[in-house]
């Protein structure tokens, strides 16, 4: 099965990093060939790595900018390209450890942030799921995707990271599509529950939750990707097989404007709770 391309924004960052290395070979002197030779490559290696179409290896770096007689550079490309690395995580491999290793990685994340922004077109946000419904997400994702099967331990590691929104001093707003309300994960019974929570959810005095109705006229704000903003810090988007994480602030900023956009077309307070309860009547 073939490996999946990376998002367009990870391999923009690939290619800044390719034009580095080539800015650095034509400052030395060197041509593409001259270079390959020297590190007893294949031309068509340098040619890659300068296109971003190869990410270099630690290794790589050190040879480059040996042979370019820029060593000092060395440090800074090689954080770049393990920063480039770090953008796009495959589920598979990020899974690999157990489901509760990756519900733990993200605490100190949360635990520095202090404004929340969630939009999910696919199931209910982490933070406001219950324990049965994330029990029924969880089990879908080690059928799967073969992924450990340490469910247990991965829902209360989930159950202990809610306690970010009592912890004070923070904001969280939620952007949920109607239609998400209408899948049901688990059972019907697990479903009427996770809707009954989100109601009450409503209520929280740090919380918004705004849910955008089926037929709304979308205008700008359609429908995409489940991501969430960390303050104006980090970006982080669902893909099919792998986690995406943006730290360019000119990203963020696009993430945020599409949360804006989204936000404006979603209903909230009694609006909202009634799209939920209707949810609900439509399970019996």
């Amino acid at each position: 099965m073939p490996r999946p391309s990376p998002p367009s924004s990870v391999q923009q960052a690939r290619e800044a990093l390719g034009k580095r290395l080539r800015e650095i070979r034509q400052d030395s002197g060197l041509t593409a060939r001259a270079l390959a030779a020297a590190a007893g490559w294949h031309e068509s290696k340098s040619s890659r790595l300068e296109n971003g179409k190869t990410p270099p290896s630690d290794e790589d770096i050190r040879i480059w900018t040996r042979i370019c007689h820029s060593e000092d550079k060395a440090a800074d490309l090689i954080a770049t390209a393990r920063g480039i690395n770090g953008m796009y995580v495959e589920w598979r491999r990020m899974e690999s450890a157990g489901l509760a290793r990756v519900q733990e990685s993200v605490l100190p994340l949360f635990q520095h942030t202090h404004w929340f922004r969630f939009y999910q077109s696919q199931v209910i946000p982490g933070l406001l799921q219950t324990q049965d419904y994330t029990e029924a997400i969880l089990n879908t994702v080690v059928a799967l995707r073969d992924a450990p099967d340490d469910i247990e331990e991965a829902v209360a590691a989930r159950m202990s990271r809610q306690r970010v929104l009592h912890a004070g001093g923070r904001r969280f707003a939620f952007l949920i599509e109607e239609w998400v309300l209408r899948s049901v994960i688990g059972s019907p019974s697990t479903m009427v529950n996770q809707l009954g929570h989100l109601i009450g959810m409503t209520a929280a005095p740090c919380l918004s939750l705004g849910v955008i109705p089926m037929g709304v006229v979308r205008g700008n704000a359609w429908p995409c990707e489940s991501f969430s903003v960390y303050d104006e810090k980090q970006a982080a988007c669902e893909l099919v097989s792998a986690s995406l994480t943006v730290t360019q602030p000119s990203e963020i900023a696009e993430y945020a404007k599409t949360f804006t956009e989204l936000a404006s077309i979603a209903a909230y307070g009694a609006g909202a709770r009634k799209l939920i309860t209707s949810a609900i009547d439509s399970l019996g």
